[in-house]
């Protein structure tokens, strides 16, 4: 994980508005629903680099920052850290735009794994990338 604050790291891969029904009596979103977005966007960027399907396999850390409120836009970058046999390690940033403002914060980082399948929902190996060199 980063210590960089200022900028986000990776690709903006899912973008969603925080909802009161996504969040706490104090009106703090649930960190779980914070969770679901940077999983569904790691889904994505894995999907595209095994191009094919994945299931998540492992969060090996995740670390809740900030609070993310009702009416804030939070952003999820993805960044590939390391691909395998068939495995693909992603580096996961949230962000919240703040609402009615310019501002934006760093709220959740994380790992994930993700694991590429075949049809019958095997492990399969991940295609090699013709730009990795």
């Amino acid at each position: 994980m980063q210590d960089d604050d200022t900028q986000p790291q990776g690709e903006l891969t899912v973008r969603i508005l925080a909802m009161p029904a996504d969040a706490n009596a104090a009106g703090d979103i649930f960190g779980g629903w914070v969770m679901s977005q940077m999983d569904l966007a790691a889904g994505i960027r894995g999907a595209e680099r095994a191009r094919g399907r994945v299931a998540t396999v492992a969060v090996n850390a995740l670390a809740f920052r900030r609070p993310v409120h009702v009416g804030d836009t939070l952003c999820v970058y993805t960044r590939l850290e390391r691909v395998g046999r068939t495995s693909i390690t992603l580096a996961i940033e949230a962000w919240a735009r703040r609402y009615l403002a310019s501002t934006r914060e760093k709220v959740t980082e994380g790992v994930f794994v993700m694991v590429a399948l075949d049809e019958a929902g095997q492990p399969t190996p991940v295609p090699v990338d013709p730009l990795a060199g």
